[in-house]
C-alpha cells in the first residue's frame, strides 16, 4: 500500500521544505543569541537602500551614544589631551553625518 501524499503538488512540497529550513535556522539563531537576519537582499532596489540607510543611521546613532559615554567617563585631564581632543572631532564627524 503506497504512502499517502501529504502535498497536493511537488511545487507544496518545496514550498514546505523551504519553510521548514528557515525555521531551522531561525530557531538557530536564536540558540546563538542572535537577532533575525533582515530581508534586504530579498527587497527591491528602493525599498532596500531605505532600510540599508535606516540600518546605517541606527548603528551611526549607537556609536555615538557608545562614543560620548565613553568621553564623558574620561577625567578632565584625558579630555583636554590629544587623544581627547581627536576623540571629540570623531564625535563631531559623526554628529554632521547624522544631521
Amino acid at each position: 500500500m503506497p504512502t499517502p501524499q501529504k502535498h497536493e503538488s511537488r511545487a507544496a512540497r518545496q514550498k514546505a521544505y523551504r519553510r521548514r529550513q528557515a525555521d531551522a535556522r531561525l530557531a538557530e539563531r536564536k540558540a546563538k543569541g542572535l537577532p533575525r537576519a533582515p530581508p534586504i537582499s530579498t527587497m527591491p532596489g528602493a525599498a532596500r537602500w531605505t532600510a540599508l540607510c535606516e540600518q546605517a543611521h541606527a548603528l551611526l546613532e549607537t556609536l555615538r551614544k557608545e562614543m560620548d559615554c565613553y568621553w564623558d567617563e574620561r577625567s578632565e585631564l584625558w579630555q583636554e589631551s590629544d587623544r581627547g581632543e581627536e576623540m571629540r572631532e570623531s564625535i563631531e564627524r559623526i554628529d554632521e553625518i547624522l544631521v
